[in-house]
């Protein structure tokens, strides 16, 4: 694995991070949108950032540290109300799963990896699951563009309904993120597998890892792509490969968001005592 490593192309590794960073960008737009939906003023620039942070610290230490307590830290500070923040981070959570579900349904149904037969379900059980999600990211999408009743109790909390237009939106851009993401790992694998097969099995290994619960599906991703890759790649370049791209994605991307949360966290301080005059 270090020796494939050490031989990587410079080109394969600028195009892979090229590709990161333009997930991450896109991902940090996702609150934009809860943004518009929710009404709330604050700048654009600190919502983006704000989600930057929160979603590498989610992809690295998982969802409840980064996803919704960081959050609802950096957002209260800014000082939005705790109903703002859930319905924020609800609607930037709709726009990643629903995009993955029509994605991972269109994926699953027309270009159906491969499954091991120890697993638990069969490609043609998986199949049938693509349907399942395909059906479910239309019926999102229904609901939203034609629902006479525009809001939803969840969890005592009411939720109004999204227009049909940014609904459309929101699984357009969620989508495109886990499409950039497969992209990262296309480009790592050297373009030597096709990318629907390298995309399909992302998607796998992603609800792999939030089944299991493990921080940054650590040992998950490498497992389902060693087990559904194997045969067309020899097992130590895929391990490099997702090596490369646990560095490009989850790793770098924390030095950063650590430095801006060590920023804010700064920052909130000497709002909080100000030097005496």
């Amino acid at each position: 694995v270090w020796s494939t490593l050490r031989s990587y192309p410079r080109a394969s590794l600028l195009g892979a991070a090229a590709l990161a960073a333009t997930s991450l960008l896109l991902y940090s737009c996702f609150d934009l949108l809860g943004r518009h939906y929710t009404g709330h003023r604050l700048r654009a620039p600190s919502v983006m950032l704000v989600t930057f942070t929160s979603y590498v610290l989610n992809l690295n230490l998982g969802s409840l540290v980064g996803g919704v307590a960081l959050r609802y830290r950096l957002y209260s500070r800014l000082g939005l109300p705790l109903g703002v923040i859930t319905r924020v981070m609800t609607m930037s959570m709709l726009t990643n799963w629903m995009g993955y579900l029509v994605l991972g349904g269109f994926v699953f149904s027309f270009f159906t990896p491969g499954l091991p037969p120890t697993w638990k379900i069969s490609s043609g059980g998986l199949q049938i699951l693509g349907f399942v999600l395909l059906t479910i990211g239309a019926a999102y999408l229904a609901l939203c563009a034609f629902s006479p009743r525009r809001s939803l109790m969840l969890r005592g909390h009411e939720l109004a309904l999204p227009s049909g237009q940014l609904a459309l939106l929101q699984v357009s851009l969620g989508a495109l993120n886990w499409m950039i993401m497969g992209g990262v790992v296309f480009v790592l694998l050297q373009q030597t597998i096709a990318y629907p097969a390298v995309l399909s099995v992302l998607l796998v290994a992603a609800v792999a890892g939030v089944i299991t619960h493990v921080p940054a599906g650590l040992g998950v991703l490498e497992a389902v792509f060693v087990a559904l890759l194997s045969h067309q790649l020899p097992q130590h370049e895929l391990l490099a490969a997702l090596v490369a791209y646990r560095v490009i994605y989850y790793l770098a991307p924390l030095l950063l968001a650590a430095l801006a949360l060590l920023r804010m966290e700064m920052q909130a301080k000497a709002m909080a005592h100000p030097a005496k005059a």
